[in-house]
């Protein structure tokens, strides 16, 4: 990666997904990367398709939702690899429920992944960035940040809490030498909505990755993407209740 003093990346959610076709695009790259999530045999297949490619991967099966596991890993990987110049909290669940119908263990997964593994994985990584006064924070957020979509609503705020505290710690950090980004996809193609139809301009993983990837390069602050569906969600989080209330059950 020219002009940008990246050698080592740790990301979660990567045996599958966005996760995974973003660890090979940073591989490519020239990054060692530490890709980690519970299934073990999956993340062994990532890590051998980077290794075809010539690049490098260590496997770190963890469970996200545990926050004491995620930061040993994080903290143990940091250590393994000689500091980690990118962590990526990347993985992510969803469950589509009207809230009618909702029930504390589809609320307990979301926020065991969404929430807890997220602030777990990045800051755990923190200490040793202000110590060595760089490092690069990612979170993969959602659209679903910009407002409470129905059916969605656990997921909505999920999100909305992650892209919240990314931006309160870019205040805090970028002090530090530290880059904080926010990303924030649309629809992706990935087994989180299996079963669905075409999705509103779906991407691919491969073409979210790279989105991604650019806005590491970039250093953004946020992305979010594609952009017509981003803009239409900006708009919408301006609009009132009044307006957004019956427009939100339309989309249902």
């Amino acid at each position: 990666m020219a002009g940008h003093d990246l050698h080592t990346a740790f990301i979660t959610g990567a045996s599958c997904g966005i996760g995974a076709a973003l660890a090979k695009a940073l591989a490519r790259s020239g990054l060692h990367v530490a890709i980690a999530a519970r299934r073990e045999p999956e993340l062994q297949a990532v890590a051998e398709a980077i290794a075809r490619e010539g690049g490098r991967a260590t496997v770190v099966p963890v469970d996200v939702s545990d926050p004491v596991a995620v930061t040993t890993a994080v903290q143990r990987t940091a250590r393994e690899l000689g500091g980690l110049d990118l962590v990526i909290a990347n993985a992510g669940v969803a469950a589509q429920r009207h809230s009618a119908k909702l029930r504390w263990d589809d609320c307990a997964t979301m926020l065991g992944v969404n929430v807890i593994g997220a602030t777990a994985t990045l800051v755990a990584a923190i200490p040793a960035m202000v110590e060595r006064g760089r490092g690069h924070l990612v979170g993969v957020s959602s659209i679903a940040a910009y407002r409470g979509l129905p059916k969605l609503a656990v997921y909505s705020a999920s999100k909305a809490y992650l892209s919240a505290m990314l931006e309160g710690m870019r205040v805090d950090l970028e002090p530090c030498g530290i880059v904080v980004t926010d990303v924030r996809p649309g629809y992706v193609r990935t087994a989180m909505n299996e079963g669905a139809g075409r999705l509103p301009m779906e991407l691919q993983p491969e073409q979210a990755a790279q989105e991604i990837l650019d806005a590491i390069l970039a250093r953004k602050a946020v992305h979010a993407f594609p952009l017509p569906v981003a803009a239409a969600m900006r708009s919408a989080a301006a609009l009132p209740r009044s307006l957004w209330t019956p427009l939100a059950r339309k989309l249902v």
